[in-house]
């Protein structure tokens, strides 16, 4: 299940989840091997035997990024499986999932266990939804959860496509979902996020739904994000 996908970052897919009961959304988290040896995971996805048996032949799962409070879903199998490893909340996460013990709250600032190796920005000015961008510095690839979204034609089908294609989240192009966009009451501060983003000079990007890429993710971004202005 776990891919190679750029010097010491793996990527697996996970179960299709549907959004609002209407639409079916791919899964996907990311793997980055620490210099100590542990693992950094994001997003984690179902956990069974399989996937459990090809992450521990990496290294021990130590610290669990949730990068939203949309993508829990699976926190709590993880942390049962793993009761070490430290949980990160996405601000709003803590309230909603009272019943899992976090370590802290994700910022602008990296942790110890990860500073130097992983940045990030927490993505400000939404009523609704604060995400973490991340950016794994080894292979200059950057990390984004729901906030740009890339599906290949045909991958959804029907009228669900063609709305998704509405809001440009349909390739060639890639974008943030209308209800999310319209969220954004603040996009000055969202705007400074988005350029922290872009100052990485990422060259890889891996998000949670669609296509990954493996070059010229600035400007990939750079268009995705333009609605902020």
């Amino acid at each position: 299940m776990l891919k190679p996908f750029a010097d010491e970052l793996w990527i697996a897919e996970g179960p299709v989840v549907q959004f609002m009961g209407l639409f079916p959304y791919p899964t996907r988290m990311a793997v980055v091997r620490l210099q100590d040896g542990g693992l950094w995971i994001w997003s984690p996805i179902a956990l069974d035997a399989r996937l459990e048996s090809e992450v521990l032949a990496l290294g021990t799962p130590r610290e669990l990024v949730a990068p939203n409070k949309l993508h829990h879903l699976y926190l709590a199998a993880w942390a049962e499986r793993f009761p070490d490893a430290r949980l990160w909340a996405s601000p709003g996460l803590a309230r909603k999932r009272a019943d899992l013990h976090f370590h802290d709250v994700l910022g602008d600032a990296a942790d110890s266990a990860w500073a130097g190796q992983i940045d990030q920005a927490l993505l400000r000015g939404s009523f609704f939804l604060d995400e973490m961008f991340f950016f794994h510095r080894r292979s200059r690839t950057a990390i984004v959860c729901d906030m740009v979204q890339r599906f290949p034609r045909g991958s959804i089908g029907g009228w669900r496509e063609w709305m998704m294609r509405m809001d440009g989240l349909v390739l060639p192009n890639g974008s943030s979902p209308r209800d999310a966009r319209a969220s954004f009451w603040k996009r000055s501060a969202a705007r400074a996020s988005r350029d922290t983003l872009l100052g990485w000079e990422p060259e890889r990007l891996v998000v949670a739904h669609g296509e990954c890429v493996e070059t010229g993710a600035r400007d990939i971004l750079a268009r995705a994000l333009a609605w902020l202005g």
